[in-house]
């Protein structure tokens, strides 16, 4: 089993590339601008925050105990659904058709559940996810509930 925990430098690379990517593609100020917002975690718009109240049959919350525990994040291109008899005859460089369009956001799951959208980068040879909107509990909800 390999450990997928990045590195010091990875995480510096990862961090350096975004902060050139974002000057380059930010337009020059004409005038003196307001501020720019201040970006707020994306865990703090897609998690409630966890109340540290203690109820008679429970002890308070522990955050800590759960910041380590690794869930599998997936970035979604697209689906299809094909036929067992055309599953079987495929062979190298067959092309299997999805039902994304191409330039339409990437789906990004944790745990099979959609948490957000993006559209990929690549940084240092290497293929990321540039998160573009992090779906609400309402919208995750909505979608669940579609057929």
């Amino acid at each position: 089993m390999t450990d997928n925990t990045p590195s010091s430098s990875d995480a510096d690379d990862w961090a350096s590339a975004l902060a050139e990517q974002t000057a380059a593609s930010a337009p020059a100020p004409l005038q003196a601008a307001a501020p720019a917002p201040v970006a707020a975690p994306a865990g703090a718009q897609v998690f409630q925050p966890i109340q540290n109240a203690p109820t008679a049959h429970t002890s308070p919350v522990d955050i800590e105990r759960i910041l380590d525990v690794p869930v599998q994040l997936t970035a979604e291109i697209g689906r299809t659904r094909i036929t067992i008899k055309n599953l079987l005859q495929l062979s190298q460089g067959s092309v299997v058709e999805l039902d994304g369009l191409a330039g339409q956001p990437l789906d990004v799951l944790i745990n099979g559940y959609l948490i957000a959208q993006g559209e990929v980068v690549v940084v240092n040879e290497k293929y990321g996810i540039r998160l573009t909107d992090i779906v609400t509990p309402s919208e995750r909800m909505q979608k669940l509930s579609r057929p």
